[in-house]
């Protein structure tokens, strides 16, 4: 029976191996996030893999770029298929979606811009405004009342 195991890659071989697997008709998930536009494996040089140990225990460790599979021994060690399904469920348009200032904003609520030369500025979230992950904020600030366009990854919820 299949199961889900955890791989160790050499480092910088994720794509490779990932490709290998697939080649190979291996059900081999590798998540991915972006990072300053790039696309970066979310567990550097680790990924997870769906094969029958131990009939395909020799094919998978012995893959090009795989250092070796996660276990005790030579003995692999099998890690739920909910945790597969956790991770994937973080996933937006095949990226794992981090929120790193706790959870969005919705029209109306207080935010605080949390980085840049706006750092420690205060508003009302106003709308998104396209899918460059930019928001509009209403500031207000003393004699000063004007309307902003933020990176939205930058902002945080004031709760």
């Amino acid at each position: 029976m299949k199961k889900w195991y955890v791989i160790n890659t050499r480092p910088k071989k994720e794509s490779q191996v990932e490709k290998l697997f697939q080649e190979g008709g291996f059900e081999i998930y590798n998540p991915k996030y972006i990072h300053e536009k790039k696309v970066k494996p979310f567990f550097n040089g680790y990924e997870f893999i769906n094969f029958e140990y131990p009939e395909q225990y020799r094919t998978v460790k012995y893959t090009r770029g795989v250092k070796k599979v996660v276990g005790s021994g030579d003995r692999a060690v099998p890690i739920p298929a909910e945790i597969i399904k956790e991770i994937k469920a973080r996933e937006v348009n095949g990226y794992i979606e981090l929120e790193k200032y706790g959870e969005e904003p919705n029209t109306g609520d207080e935010i605080e811009v949390m980085e840049g030369p706006l750092k420690g500025f205060k508003g009302i979230f106003k709308k998104e405004l396209s899918q460059q992950e930019r928001v509009l904020v209403l500031l207000n600030y003393i004699t000063y009342q004007g309307r902003i366009v933020v990176d939205k990854r930058k902002i945080k919820k004031i709760l």
